[in-house]
């Protein structure tokens, strides 16, 4: 069939030398700070008449003391639970009054605090925000801690503990990690040290990391940047700055063999979930294994779906992630068996995948698809001021720089098949990973697991 009329005889070229240059990210923004050591990052949008905050503790699980895990997660809730100025369930009934909303994530590395609401708003979040992190901890009592202890422990109950294949999550960090390393427990902790955490534990823990100088916040969005200043510095401003304890720093970790545990859940298909350790964020070989994990499973025509889903009926579903981290981070590949098949034929075909990416390189249309997928991920997280919020915030507690969207993107645009290859040699080691294994309750795979 004939082109339409005036459309190019060819699709463009993608001839390198004549291929324009990728358009810059850039979030304009200005960083301070008060006297106090509280970052301010104030970002200006005035094309619709919406703000948002985003709020950043340095402060996750891995900072957790021994006997007290859960606690950074536990305070992301307590934060909620009201102070003498605003009572309980008062802070989300004003805000949600004014038309705004409110949430919150705990990971090892963080926690964050992020509203939106109509630019009108923006003095009543600020004030929300500077009463909660100054006073909390004068206003927490038995009666919340009690409230908020038993919302965690029935959220890990109901998010991993009884949530099919959820288990994993909580017993693969002791798998991956040495007693005593900051990331050896789960983000949420343990019920034990849930229960025995006291009043006197929870101030303590507020009060030694919920401190200005711990803290960044971003302001993004329709406001006036000399009014949102003042504002900031009569609410924020008064709150003390103390010194900050030293993050743990523990030895890069090692897997010296293949470390194997199978254990029983709820589940009616069998599942297998290898892991490795891998580099920190930013670090070399981070990036490329981001690309790795989406030429792996990202698509129909990606390697182990391909090979395992499509071609060979030996899975239900597979996924690979890289996850990043301050201190090291975990490649995973998991699959769901399909009935019938044993996890020893799935594994065996996961793996002969992982060799043909560690023998020879991904190809150039894998390659090019991979880093669109993150260039497209990238420019829409700049779609909303909230997005640009999250991002900025990330990027400040990560590296120090606000800015840094374009160097991060960098990382992916001059990844090459050479460099992802050789970043799978390095990291996906069949001799020095963990394999879980996760077996429908009562069947053969567990009494398999009992009798070994």
């Amino acid at each position: 069939m004939a082109a339409p009329k005036g459309a190019p005889a060819a699709p463009p070229s993608k001839d390198a030398s004549t291929a324009s240059p990728p358009p810059r990210l850039d979030v304009p923004f200005t960083k301070y700070a008060l006297k106090n050591g509280l970052t301010v990052i104030l970002h200006e949008d005035r094309s619709l008449p919406i703000v948002a905050l985003n709020l950043m503790v340095k402060v996750g699980s891995r900072f957790e003391e021994p006997g007290r895990t859960g606690f950074a997660h536990l305070f992301e809730h307590l934060m909620f639970m009201g102070t003498r100025r605003v009572p309980t369930k008062q802070f989300d009934a004003w805000m949600e009054a004014e038309g705004g909303s409110n949430n919150a994530w705990t990971s090892a590395d963080r926690t964050a605090y992020h509203e939106s609401a109509p630019a009108h708003a923006l003095r009543l979040l600020l004030w929300l925000e500077a009463d909660r992190f100054s006073s909390l901890a004068d206003s927490m009592d038995l009666a919340k801690l009690d409230t908020q202890r038993d919302v965690v422990r029935n959220e890990r109950r109901q998010t991993s503990e009884n949530e099919p294949y959820g288990k994993v999550e909580l017993l693969l960090p002791s798998l991956l990690y040495p007693k005593g390393h900051p990331y050896h427990h789960p983000v949420i902790g343990s019920h034990e040290d849930l229960q025995a955490a006291t009043v006197d534990d929870v101030k303590a823990f507020f009060r030694r990391w919920y401190v200005p100088n711990n803290l960044s916040l971003v302001v993004a969005g329709d406001f006036d940047p000399q009014e949102a200043r003042d504002v900031i510095e009569r609410y924020f401003g008064g709150i003390p700055g103390q010194p900050v304890p030293a993050p743990p720093a523990p030895p890069p970790v090692k897997l010296n063999g293949v470390v194997r545990e199978t254990i029983e859940d709820n589940v009616n298909l069998a599942k297998v979930v290898m892991a490795w350790h891998s580099p920190a964020r930013f670090a070399p070989g981070d990036a490329e294994l981001d690309l790795l994990a989406t030429t792996l499973e990202q698509g129909k025509a990606s390697r182990l779906y391909k090979a395992l889903v499509y071609d060979n009926a030996l899975a239900q579903e597979v996924s690979a992630f890289q996850s990043s981290a301050d201190l090291g981070s975990t490649f995973t590949v998991e699959a769901i068996a399909r009935p019938g098949v044993p996890l020893e034929k799935l594994e065996a075909a996961i793996d002969a995948e992982l060799a043909r990416v560690r023998d020879a390189k991904v190809s150039r249309e894998e390659l090019d698809r991979a880093r669109n997928q993150y260039e497209t991920a990238f420019v829409t997280a700049l779609e909303s001021v909230a997005g640009r919020a999250s991002m900025l915030n990330r990027y400040e507690t990560w590296t120090g720089q606000p800015g840094f969207v374009e160097q991060d993107l960098k990382r992916y645009r001059d990844a090459t098949a050479e460099s992802i290859q050789a970043e799978a040699k390095r990291t996906l080691d069949p001799n020095a990973r963990v394999i879980l294994r996760v077996v429908p309750k009562g069947s053969d795979e567990a009494k398999k697991a009992v009798t070994k």
